[in-house]
C-alpha cells in the first residue's frame, strides 16, 4: 500500500486540535502527524473538509440497524450492529448480551469470536450484562433469566479466545475469589445493577473490579451514611465509569458530579443502543416485552427504561452541552477513556505515531462524514 496523507481542517491529537497538519498511513496504521509542509511529496494526498478524531469506542451496544444481539447471537447479527454504528462514528464496540440463558450465552461468545477471527470490522469483544445480577436492580432485565455465579459460569464468560470480554455482574453477589478468578483470566470486571454497599463493593475492588457499567442506573445511590455503589465509584480514583449521555438515564448535574470526581480519562461514553438505532425500526420486543423509542427513550409499556435510543455521535454532542466540556474531551471520553477501560492497547483511541488507522471525520454541524477503520474508508 502506498503512503496516503489525510488534510483534514483540524485534527485531533494528544496536543489537542491543530490545524495545518497531515495525518500519514501504512498498512492500516498512523506513521505520524506532520505539518502540511512536512508531508511527503510521494504520498497519496486528500483534502478533507472537517475534523479529523479517533474513532468513537462503545462499550455497551446491544443492538443496531434493527437487530437485538441477544436475537441475533451470529457473526451477521454482529456484523449488522457494527455496520449501523458506524455511520455514527463508532469503530469499535463491544456486542453487548443482555441477561440470558448461559446456552445463549455460549452463542454470543462464538459469535464474536468467530466475527473476530473472520475480521468483521469493528468487534472489540464482547459485553455480558448478567445473568449474574442482583433482580432487586434488575431494571429491563428478565428476573427468570438471573443466576448466582459459579464455576461453570467463570469458565463460560473467560471463554473468548480473541478479543475482549467485559462483564458486568453484581459484586455482593459473587462467591468470594470470582471476581479474582475472572480478571485473572482477563476478563474486565464491572459492577452494575447491584445493591451492593460501599463496603461491598470495596471489597470486590481487591479481587480486580475496574469499573462501573451505565454509572448511577440500576444501583445503590450515595446516601450521607450510606454511600452505595456509586459513592464507590466515585471515590475511587483508580476504578472507570461509563456514563449514558442522553438526556433521560442521568441529571445533567449528576453527570457533571461524576466528571469532577472522575475526570475525563475515567470516563467512558457509552450508548447501551437498542435495534432501533441506525434503523427506521422504533418498535421491538426484549424478553417478550414490547419497547417503543419515543423521544429519544426505549421504554417498556410500564415506562422502564430499556436501553437506549441514543448514538456515540449524539453522545458526544450531549457531553458538551450537558457535562460542559469541549469537542477534544467529550471525543476522548468516547475513544481514548473507553481504549484505555477495557485495557486495548496504546493503539488504540488516538491519532499518533504507531497508532491504529481507526478514524472519523466530523463535518461543521458535528455530524459524522466517514469513518476508517484499519485504514480503510467505510463511508459514514
Amino acid at each position: 500500500m502506498s503512503l496516503q496523507a489525510l488534510l483534514p481542517r483540524r485534527v485531533l491529537t494528544a496536543n489537542g486540535f491543530e490545524s495545518e497538519r497531515a495525518v500519514l498511513l501504512d498498512e492500516g496504521t498512523i506513521v505520524r502527524v506532520v505539518p502540511l509542509a512536512g508531508c511527503p511529496a510521494g504520498a497519496c494526498k486528500r483534502v478533507l473538509e472537517g475534523d479529523l478524531l479517533p474513532g468513537f469506542i462503545d462499550l455497551q451496544v446491544n443492538g443496531g440497524g434493527g437487530v437485538l444481539f441477544n436475537d441475533a447471537p451470529s457473526v451477521a447479527g454482529v456484523a449488522a450492529i457494527a455496520e449501523a454504528h458506524r455511520r455514527f462514528g463508532t469503530t469499535g464496540l463491544l456486542p453487548t448480551l443482555i441477561s440470558d440463558d448461559l446456552e445463549v450465552v455460549a452463542r454470543a461468545i462464538h459469535a464474536v469470536d468467530d466475527a473476530i477471527a473472520r475480521r468483521v470490522p469493528g468487534i472489540l469483544g464482547i459485553h455480558i450484562e448478567g445473568p449474574f445480577l442482583n433482580p432487586a436492580k434488575k431494571g429491563i432485565h428478565d428476573a427468570a433469566k438471573l443466576r448466582g455465579l459459579d464455576e461453570r459460569g467463570i469458565e463460560l464468560l473467560s471463554s473468548l479466545r480473541r478479543g475482549r470480554t467485559l462483564v458486568t455482574l453484581a459484586p455482593e453477589l459473587a462467591p468470594a475469589g470470582a471476581v479474582r478468578a475472572l480478571v485473572e483470566r482477563g476478563v474486565v470486571v464491572a459492577a452494575g445493577h447491584t445493591a451492593g454497599t460501599y463496603e461491598q463493593v470495596r471489597a470486590a475492588f481487591d479481587e480486580g473490579l475496574s469499573g462501573f457499567t451505565h454509572l448511577y442506573n440500576a444501583m445503590t445511590q450515595l446516601e450521607s451514611r450510606a454511600p452505595g455503589a456509586v459513592g464507590a465509584a466515585l471515590d475511587d480514583a483508580a476504578s472507570w465509569c461509563g456514563l449514558i449521555v442522553d438526556g433521560h438515564h442521568v441529571h445533567p448535574a449528576a453527570l457533571r458530579v461524576a466528571l469532577k470526581a472522575k475526570g475525563p480519562g475515567r470516563i467512558a461514553l457509552v450508548t447501551d443502543a437498542m435495534p432501533t438505532v441506525g434503523s427506521g425500526v422504533k418498535e421491538f420486543r426484549l424478553g417478550g416485552r414490547r419497547i417503543v423509542a419515543e423521544n429519544g427513550r426505549c421504554t417498556d409499556d410500564a415506562g422502564t427504561l430499556a436501553g437506549s435510543d441514543l448514538d456515540m455521535a449524539s453522545a458526544v454532542r450531549n457531553a458538551q452541552s450537558m457535562m460542559g466540556v469541549d469537542l477534544a474531551t467529550a471525543a476522548r471520553m468516547a475513544s481514548r477513556s473507553p481504549a484505555r477501560a477495557i485495557g486495548l492497547p496504546e493503539t488504540y483511541g488516538s491519532i499518533e505515531a504507531g497508532a491504529r488507522a481507526d478514524l472519523m471525520l466530523l463535518g461543521e454541524d458535528q455530524q459524522v462524514l466517514e469513518t476508517w477503520i484499519g485504514g480503510e474508508s467505510l463511508g459514514a
